[in-house]
């Protein structure tokens, strides 16, 4: 009989990988007209010389801009130990250039929540990887070589848009766009040696793909990939996933929220289930006026985003803790019963802090 664990590596992550790639494509069919006209109009700035004598003006000129990443993509292709040739560093400039324009003007104007980013990541491992197929990068070299052009796209088009996110944010408080400019590539360079350092530590604690790391976007990519490459996914299971999609969106419910919670494993998707229903019970309530509303959501947004945060924190602490040696599990010692009570009393506390002042607010 199989476990959960089992059931779900064997049958549901297919199913929720179709589920999740679809969603990610038809996100990115569904904004095209947005992207086609976020990216023509990017283009019409594309001579600005980023001289402007105004301070509030000044920034980085695009030609430098383009200039800093060909001499990027021509570092990833000579570097050794990175698998990324001259056409995979070629199609990482192409996607990345439109991708990064499309994300940064989306996220500028819409909001942060309507960048594609999934699907554009999904399209460009697709693309990616049957080019590398078609010129007989096949195996695992050409595999390792599709992740990384996708990883490197899909890193562009995020961080463009937590950029552009940057500079609106500058902008109303009258920053210098230079200078958060300057600020935002140290940044990048000082998070990608931490993050670098960060997922050497985990791999060493516990392997990815396992129970206690099962890292779901990275399985998904390799998964994506492997089917394309080498055609040996379950493919009945990975339909079942596509079609369940296309009835979500055809009924008009919203996809991707859907699908990662038919992909992600039970422990990771229930926390996530229960904090939608909080918010939606917080929202439903009623509230004296629409600015003590507005308070309490943003209280619940503030408390939900430092656990986020705390978690990361915790999961570098057990991971030094797994490699030294150093049994942290309570697992043993507590129960499932304890687990839930630290959760039940971890409700709580949110809920206080969710509601705090609320005698004084009128």
């Amino acid at each position: 009989m199989l476990s959960t664990w089992d059931l779900w590596g064997s049958f549901i992550r297919y199913i929720g990988a179709g589920a999740v790639a679809t969603g990610g494509i038809l996100s990115l069919i569904k904004s095209m007209p947005l992207i086609a006209k976020t990216f023509l109009k990017a283009m019409k700035g594309f001579g600005h010389k980023g001289g402007a004598a105004i301070r509030t003006e000044r920034s980085i000129s695009l030609p430098v801009s383009m200039i800093g990443a060909v001499i990027i993509a021509i570092l990833l292709w000579l570097m050794p130990g990175v698998p990324i040739g001259l056409l995979a560093a070629l199609i990482i400039v192409v996607f990345g250039f439109f991708f990064a324009t499309v994300s940064a003007r989306m996220v500028g104007f819409v909001g942060s929540s309507n960048s594609p980013v999934s699907g554009m990541a999904v399209a460009t491992l697709l693309i990616a990887t049957i080019i590398l197929k078609a010129t007989g990068n096949v195996g695992i070299a050409g595999m390792t070589t599709a992740i990384c052009i996708g990883t490197v796209v899909c890193i562009v088009a995020a961080m463009a848009g937590d950029t552009s996110q940057d500079l609106k944010t500058g902008y109303i408080v009258g920053a210098t766009p230079i200078y958060q400019q300057y600020g935002e590539i140290i940044g990048a360079v000082a998070a990608g040696l931490a993050i670098a350092g960060v997922l050497y530590l985990l791999n060493a604690a516990w392997p990815y793909g396992s129970q206690e790391l099962p890292a779901p976007q990275a399985t998904l990519m390799k998964m994506v990939v492997e089917g394309v490459m080498g055609g040996n996914l379950p493919w009945g299971l990975v339909f079942i996933g596509v079609f369940i999609a296309i009835v979500v969106e055809i009924i008009g419910a919203p996809v991707l929220p859907f699908a990662l919670g038919l992909y992600l494993p039970i422990h990771l998707s229930m926390p996530i289930m229960i904090g939608g229903l909080i918010r939606l019970w917080v929202e439903k309530r009623k509230f004296k006026s629409e600015t003590r509303r507005k308070e309490v959501i943003d209280n619940g947004v503030l408390y939900s985003s430092g656990m986020i945060a705390g978690e990361g924190i915790i999961g570098i602490i057990l991971a030094v803790c797994a490699v030294l040696g150093v049994n942290m599990s309570l697992g043993g010692i507590l129960g499932n019963r304890g687990g839930l009570a630290f959760f039940a009393a971890l409700i709580a506390v949110m809920l206080l802090f969710i509601f705090r002042g609320k005698k004084n607010k009128k």
